[in-house]
């Protein structure tokens, strides 16, 4: 007797239970609040370092926290690029 998964040829991975749904719409949701998150530090990092109002000189905590925020943004770009490449989020 064959498994029911298997047995008209679908995908034992594709789960289109109402809890499977839900939690498809979760992930996209995740995924564009990542996006707004990348887009709004982005932002930030532009105008106060690139901007018109741009310091001449950085003082050393701001360098630091210049730094985080990139490695922030970098890590989320990992992550976002990750939960597309690992098919759970389309």
């Amino acid at each position: 007797m064959a498994p029911l998964w298997g047995a008209y040829g679908t995908n034992p991975n594709l789960d289109l239970s109402i809890e499977g749904m839900r939690s498809q719409r979760f992930s996209v949701g995740v995924f564009i609040f990542l996006l707004i998150g990348i887009l709004v530090f982005s932002g930030i990092i532009y105008a106060v370092l690139r901007g018109p109002h741009a310091p001449k000189n950085i003082k050393t905590g701001e360098k630091y926290m210049f730094a985080a925020i990139i490695m922030g943004v970098l890590g989320a770009v990992v992550f976002g690029a990750m939960q597309m490449l690992s098919g759970y989020l389309f």
